[in-house]
C-alpha cells in the first residue's frame, strides 16, 4: 500500500511516495519543487501573490502524480511560511482542494522531532552516541539532540533577504549575516565536539557539490561526510561569485542559487558552535519522518 508525504516549506515542496518492500520502505517518487512561499515574508509577513500561484501550480502537479500512482489522500504538512503568514489562508484552502487533503501546519519543535526520526531511522549505527541533527530550511533552522529539540527563525531564503542584498554580497553584508546567525545560535544548549547531521536542501546541496553530481544521487549523498574546512571553503567560494556563476557549479541546483550561500553559513555556524569534527548529510528530512511514523 503506497503511502504520500507532501511538505510545503518556506522555498520547496516536496512530494514523497512511498511503500513497504522487505521490511524497509522504499520511494516510489520523490520529488522537490521550488515554490519559495516565503519570498518577501521576512519583511511584509504575507505570502507574495506569485509565490502563491506557483505554489498551487505544483500541488495541481502533485495532485496529477498522485492520481496516476493509485495514491488517495495525502499527508501534508507545512512548515515555517505557513506557521507567520497573516495571509495564509489566501494559500491553504485552495491548496487543501487540490490535494484533496488537510494541511497540517506544524510547530518548530513537531519539525525537529520528524527530522530526527529521519536521522535515527536512515542512521542506525549512530545510535547510543552522540550527534546533533542540523535542519536548515528557507525560513526556520531545527536543532536536535538526544535530550533537547529548538527551533530557530533563521533560514536561507529569510537571511537572504534580510542581509544579502548585493549580487555577490558585500563584506559588510556577509559580517552582518554571520552576526544574526551567531546571536541565534549563542544561547542554545548543544554538546560540544559531536558529529553534525545535516538534513534538507542546503545540506544535500553542500554534499552533490562536493561530489560534483550532474545528476542528484540520494544514496550517493546520504552518508557523505564533509569536514568543516572544507565547508569554510565552500563558504568563501559561494560570497565570492555571482547567483549565475553558482548555477555552474556542477551539483548545485539552480534554483538554490540565490539562497545558497545563507543556508550554508548557517550550516558553518552551527558546527563551530557545536564544535563538530564532521558534517554528515542526510537526504531524508522531515518527510522521511512523516513516512516513517506514520507506515512503520
Amino acid at each position: 500500500m503506497r503511502t504520500a508525504v507532501i511538505d510545503i516549506g518556506t522555498n520547496t515542496l516536496l512530494l514523497l511516495v512511498v511503500e513497504p518492500h522487505d521490511g524497509r520502505l522504499e520511494p516510489v517518487v520523490d520529488l522537490c519543487r521550488f515554490g519559495r512561499l516565503g519570498k518577501g515574508l521576512d519583511a511584509t509577513g504575507s505570502l507574495a501573490p506569485d509565490a502563491i500561484a506557483k505554489s498551487l501550480e505544483i500541488c495541481r502537479e502533485y495532485r496529477k502524480v498522485m492520481d496516476e500512482l493509485g495514491v488517495g489522500a495525502p499527508i501534508v504538512i507545512a512548515t515555517q511560511a505557513m506557521r507567520e503568514a497573516k495571509n495564509a489562508v489566501d494559500f491553504v484552502p485552495e491548496a487543501e482542494a487540490i490535494l484533496r487533503a488537510k494541511i497540517e501546519v506544524i510547530g518548530g519543535k513537531r519539525e525537529a522531532e520528524l527530522a530526527s526520526i529521519a536521522v535515527a531511522r536512515t542512521f542506525p549505527d549512530l545510535a547510543g552516541t552522540p550527534y546533533v541533527v542540523v535542519d536548515v530550511g528557507g525560513g526556520s533552522t531545527e536543532l536536535i539532540t538526544p535530550t533537547s529539540a529548538v527551533s530557530v527563525p533563521i533560514g536561507a531564503v529569510r537571511l537572504t533577504e534580510r542581509h544579502l542584498k548585493s549580487d555577490p554580497p558585500t563584506v559588510a553584508q556577509i559580517a552582518a549575516l554571520d552576526t544574526d546567525i551567531a546571536n541565534h545560535l549563542a544561547p542554545l544548549d548543544v554538546p560540544h565536539g559531536v558529529p553534525l547531521v545535516g538534513t534538507a536542501g542546503t545540506a544535500t546541496t553542500i554534499a552533490a557539490i562536493k561530489l560534483g553530481l550532474q545528476h542528484y544521487d540520494p544514496e550517493a549523498v546520504t552518508g557523505l561526510r564533509i569536514a568543516p574546512d572544507a565547508l569554510d571553503a565552500l563558504l568563501i567560494r559561494l560570497f565570492s561569485v555571482t547567483t549565475a556563476e553558482r548555477k555552474l557549479i556542477p551539483g548545485m541546483e539552480p534554483q538554490r542559487a540565490d539562497v545558497i550561500a545563507a543556508g550554508v553559513a548557517i550550516y558553518a555556524r552551527a558546527i563551530a558552535r557545536v564544535g563538530a569534527p564532521v558534517m554528515i548529510a542526510c537526504d531524508r528530512g522531515i518527510r522521511w519522518g512523516i513516512a516513517y511514523e506514520r507506515v512503520g
